[in-house]
């Protein structure tokens, strides 16, 4: 009977937990739950004799690979998977899968949730402004993306988008403007939305050059990774420019600085809540049980992430 892994040092719902074990059990296999795990050789023990690892945010690096002799499959129930060794993974015949789509709706919820907190001036009793026929703009329209112009169709806002590798034509014909690079993105839109994943091209991307391009009162807002801002870069031209903001949803590197640099105009949550709502936990992990079993029992590799 295979056996599979959950490995989640920041536990799922008990919803989505008992979701993943019926689709499993129904299926053959054997789930064995490791949850709030606060040293590495817990990890390391419990992958000994797996073909399968659900996790969440958990490391699976070489030494994980090293120890999981059995391995076959990990699932990172979400989109990022930064925390995953794909080159290790690869080298040791893991397949290694994503669970696009299933947070996106709770990211671009959370990607107005700060808009509004921030230009209404957090509430404060002041007056501030309404999102109402701004122009936003979409670093990517994958997934996320889309459900942002979703929301912001709604709202009344004027929406842009550049993604190289999305044709002009599919983001035109759903009622988004399609530009030719990032500079016109930034030059362009009262608003820009990351939802860009940190790779060797994208990692420190976003600062002084293009940042600078906005607006006046610009607001740049970050529920991607904080590995894409060019940290230094943005916290000096937040204090060269004072009506610029920052919105992260993961606190930087430089928290205390960017506080001291922008005040009020810079906030961020401390730690990433774009995937945080019980829907999305229980959507991607229902999701990765669904791809462990399509992979183990047809050979489905639709969300393989690497080679």
């Amino acid at each position: 009977m295979s056996k599979v892994l959950i490995a989640t040092e920041k536990p799922f719902a008990a919803p989505a937990v008992a979701g993943i074990k019926q689709i499993l059990t129904e299926a053959g296999f054997e789930v064995v739950l490791l949850e709030k795990y606060t040293t590495k050789a817990e990890l390391l023990a419990a992958v000994a004799d797996v073909e399968a690892i659900i996790i969440r945010s958990d490391i699976i690096d070489a030494e994980v690979f090293d120890a999981a002799k059995q391995l076959k499959i990990v699932v990172r129930a979400g989109a990022g998977y930064d925390n995953v060794d794909l080159e290790s993974a690869t080298a040791h015949g893991v397949c290694v899968m994503n669970t696009p789509g299933q947070n996106a709706n709770a990211v671009a919820e959370l990607v107005f949730a700060m808009l509004l907190f921030g230009v209404r001036n957090r509430f404060n009793g002041t007056s501030g402004t309404e999102l109402k026929d701004k122009k936003l703009g979409l670093l990517a329209y994958g997934n996320t993306g889309r459900n942002v112009a979703r929301i912001a169709k709604g709202i009344g806002m004027d929406i842009y988008a550049y993604d190289p590798f999305t044709p002009a034509e599919v983001i035109e014909k759903e009622g988004v403007h399609a530009v030719a690079s990032q500079k016109e993105l930034f030059s362009t839109c009262d608003i820009v939305s990351l939802h860009i994943p940190a790779t060797p091209e994208t990692k420190g991307s976003i600062g002084r050059e293009l940042v600078s391009l906005m607006p006046k009162k610009g607001i740049l807002v970050n529920t991607a990774r904080k590995e894409v801002i060019n940290e230094p870069e943005l916290i000096a031209l937040l204090k060269e420019r004072e009506d610029l903001r920052y919105f992260a949803d993961i606190r930087p590197g430089a928290h205390e600085e960017f506080e001291a640099a922008a005040g009020d105009r810079y906030f961020s949550t401390p730690k990433k809540m774009g995937a945080q709502t019980s829907e999305a936990n229980t959507n991607a992990g229902l999701a990765a049980a669904r791809q462990i079993v399509g992979f183990i029992k047809e050979g489905n590799e639709r969300f393989r992430l690497n080679k």
